[in-house]
């Protein structure tokens, strides 16, 4: 009777043991089965990162190329802008030292000067005659200076031009400002300076424009 309990007894141990080694065989296998799938996934993880990586840079580049064509845009409206100032002031342009000089939308450049986004604006160019001064007329809406949020300032400038090396230098000619009063009552602004012949804003012109001389409280 003791021999059979003490087979019994070994007969439940290996069949113990059978059970933990299928246990631990199939822990092994789902070892083995993780370890693969992790080693794809990993695989996977690398090939999104590098996929992602491309994505990234494809994006800047088209972001790099979408600004590039932004800014040539840009270059482009300021280049047709200037050609059609250019355009607007060949009209207008006269040869006899008097310039009419009517001024678009006003109410925009004086919100403009207000705000100072663009404190001052010029005249087209015009000439004392066909081979003669090359000149512009610059005017500060809001005031320049002392004058500003006071009144308007008027100011002259000389310009460089095509016959400079024929002609007397420095500029000693009176030049005179009138604000046309288009009502019915005609009360002109009307304004005048000389020249201060010793400045260099009179002396032949070096660069494009000399400094404007002029009237700070004009109107």
């Amino acid at each position: 009777t003791t021999s059979e309990n003490i087979s019994s007894q070994m007969q439940e141990i290996y069949e113990t043991i059978n059970i933990l080694a299928g246990g631990i065989q199939t822990l092994n296998d789902d070892t083995q089965r993780l370890s693969s799938e992790s080693i794809k996934l990993q695989s996977s993880i690398e090939s999104l990162t590098q996929d992602i990586g491309s994505l990234k840079l494809s994006v800047q580049e088209k972001s790099s190329f979408l600004d590039g064509i932004k800014r040539r845009q840009e270059f482009l409206e300021e280049e047709i802008a200037s050609l059609k100032q250019k355009i607007d002031d060949l009209q207008y342009v006269s040869y006899d030292a008097t310039l009419i000089w009517k001024i678009v939308s006003f109410n925009e450049k004086m919100m403009d000067a207000q705000s100072e986004r663009q404190t001052s604006i010029y005249s087209p160019p015009f000439y004392s005659s066909p081979t003669g001064y090359k000149m512009r007329a610059r005017l500060y809406l809001n005031g320049d200076g002392n004058a500003r949020r006071t009144h308007m300032s008027l100011f002259f400038v000389l310009m460089r031009g095509r016959y400079d090396a024929i002609l007397s230098w420095p500029f000693n000619y009176k030049v005179t400002f009138c604000l046309h009063d288009q009502s019915p009552q005609q009360k002109h602004v009307i304004n005048s300076f000389r020249p201060d012949i010793r400045s260099s804003n009179f002396q032949r012109p070096r660069l494009e424009m000399n400094i404007a001389s002029g009237i700070p409280k004009f109107f």
